[in-house]
């Protein structure tokens, strides 16, 4: 581990402890936020914890999926399994499709500190042989008083500022994601009567081997202006024509503490010049007005992946079309303050490509129309009016972009390829097939891909690619015309999906074929393979068809990217 990261981790732990900090009835310790001298002073109430552990009495599935024996009967307030029969460990519960799992069900007052949850990854493995639900596909919801409206409604992983499906480590303040698996969350959650947190698996497959802490404090009594935590999720596929992007909108008084933002681009060139715009207590223009996207969470020139206490980027993979975000920023030290009401939002306003531009221009001011996704976090008194619920799983699922797909590895299509073999391997975190084509030297060394195009539209061709320490360097080529610099199939070890964009075009009708041509290897490889998931034709947004700059270019005599 280094030194930075080293730094902010004991930064979180610090932070974290100030967070549980002082929960007595004045309401100023009830608030986010404290220093060093909180953990000197006196702490009312007593602490609590609602966990997954294993209980006297218990019949629970294991870890090979079997039952020690009948059904399962769970009673939260037995005592723990502490015995020396390995059956002890099995500290986890197995979540099926469609089914709501209960993790706290307690009577207040109290305040929750802390939040702690792991559950296996997507990705086939030996105790989920055909895979495990995504942490999209889990609907975290938590309930203050017995309110029917959850106070909390997110996706595990957006709540975790994991946009998208994707997974990735975040070390920051109120939320710590580590090594992509770990969930933690050190909100502080005060409730009166009552809080209920619980997942449901809105997936079709099983939430396996689900493990939680839930750490809180049991109160005698809360000051009557304590604020309750919200937090609710919303997208927009893609973001409306017109209307700036709603993160929050809610009556009422209370503080609004940060968001969370994914972004799936559907265009070429940076997403990012849109304005926040937050109206204060019932402004029809508003107060406080941002420089930019990257600006509001707190980056400079763009973004890049970095984890810091109160602002990030998980993971950003650097792409145009189909490229994902995901970012967080955090209100700690500086909550947004409301009266009698907030409305938060994000103009969705960047560069973009010249065929996108009516007058054939690439400038920094367009209307950019690309899948948002979001979580906004806030306090306030009384009842929230934020009329948004979270749509479902199949409704979170970002639409494909592919118009046509072609498999790097599938029998039925008749492969060609130059001197060496190919073989079928596995993609360890998606499951799914991938071609690998492993020549032995440079020479006569080629792989083609037929691609089938029905209509003549604007598309682009990419290919989503593995790389490996034996990987070469290949020249793309469409029906002989040489695309793009050579792709680079070299890493140190064997990589994730890296996907290469190659041209922008009209193409006629008809067969196509892709061929890669090794023209060689980086220094550091150890041979001239190269790996393909898939050949794919990507659409490109309805108003470069309604433009048509391109239309009538014949892509074969000058070959475009746009970026």
């Amino acid at each position: 581990m280094d030194i930075r990261k080293k730094y902010w981790l004991v930064t979180i732990i610090l932070a974290g402890l100030l967070l549980a900090a002082g929960c007595g009835d004045d309401a100023s310790e009830t608030a986010v936020g404290g220093d060093l001298d909180a953990l000197a002073r006196p702490q009312q109430g007593r602490s609590m914890r609602a966990t997954s552990t294993m209980r006297v009495g218990e019949l629970r599935r294991g870890p090979d999926g079997n039952r020690d024996g009948g059904e399962r009967r769970y009673d939260p307030s037995a005592d723990p399994r502490g015995d020396a029969d390995v059956k002890s460990n099995w500290d986890n519960f197995n979540v099926p499709p469609g089914a709501t799992h209960v993790l706290m069900d307690a009577q207040g007052p109290g305040v929750i500190t802390h939040i702690w949850i792991t559950f296996l990854g997507p990705e086939p493995q030996g105790w989920a042989t055909k895979g495990s639900a995504d942490h999209q596909e889990l609907m975290l919801r938590m309930y203050w008083d017995g309110d029917p409206r959850p106070a909390v409604e997110a996706p595990v992983g957006d709540f975790f500022a994991n946009c998208f499906g994707q997974r990735a480590e975040v070390v920051s303040v109120p939320v710590v994601v580590e090594g992509a698996d770990s969930y933690n969350a050190f909100w502080r959650m005060p409730f009166r009567k009552s809080a209920r947190i619980e997942i449901e698996n809105q997936s079709a497959k099983p939430l396996s081997l689900l493990y939680y802490n839930i750490d809180w404090i049991k109160l005698d009594k809360l000051a009557k202006d304590t604020p309750y935590f919200y937090a609710q999720y919303r997208q927009e596929y893609p973001a409306r024509k017109g209307q700036d992007y709603v993160l929050l909108e809610t009556q009422g008084k209370g503080h609004f503490v940060g968001a969370v933002l994914g972004v799936r681009m559907r265009s070429p060139a940076w997403f990012g010049e849109g304005d926040e715009k937050i109206y204060i207590d019932g402004e029809t223009k508003p107060s406080i007005w941002g420089t930019g996207t990257e600006d509001y969470f707190l980056s400079a020139w763009g973004l890049e992946k970095t984890s810091t206490p109160y602002f990030g980027v998980p993971f950003f993979d650097y792409r145009t079309i189909g490229g994902h975000v995901s970012s967080y920023r955090w209100h700690v030290h500086d909550p947004i303050v409301f009266n009698t009401g907030i409305k938060v939002t994000m103009e969705h306003m960047g560069w973009m490509s010249e065929d996108e531009n009516p007058e054939y221009k690439a400038t920094s001011w367009n209307e950019r129309e690309d899948d948002y996704a979001s979580v906004a976090f806030w306090y306030q008194t009384g009842t929230p009016t934020f009329a948004e619920r979270a749509p479902g799983a199949g409704e979170r699922r970002l639409p494909s972009l592919a118009k046509t797909i072609v498999p790097g590895w599938d029998p039925a299509i008749s492969r060609r390829h130059g001197e060496g073999d190919i073989v079928k391997t596995a993609d360890e975190a998606t499951g799914e097939d991938v071609l690998v084509y492993r020549p032995t030297r440079q020479a006569g060394a080629w792989l083609e891909f037929p691609i089938e195009v029905a209509a003549k539209e604007p598309l682009r061709l990419e290919v989503d690619a593995r790389r490996s320490p034996d990987g070469g360097l290949y020249q793309a080529l469409l029906d002989g015309v040489k695309i793009g610099r050579p792709l680079n199939f070299h890493a140190a070890a064997d990589a994730a999906g890296t996907v290469s964009p190659l041209l922008d075009f009209w193409p006629e009708p008809g067969r196509h074929v892709l061929r890669l041509e090794c023209v060689g290897k980086s220094g550091r490889s150890m041979g001239y393979a190269c790996g393909v998931a898939s050949v794919r034709l990507l659409e490109r947004r309805p108003r470069v068809a309604e433009y048509g700059h391109d239309r009538d270019k014949d892509w074969r005599k000058a070959p475009v990217l746009y970026y």
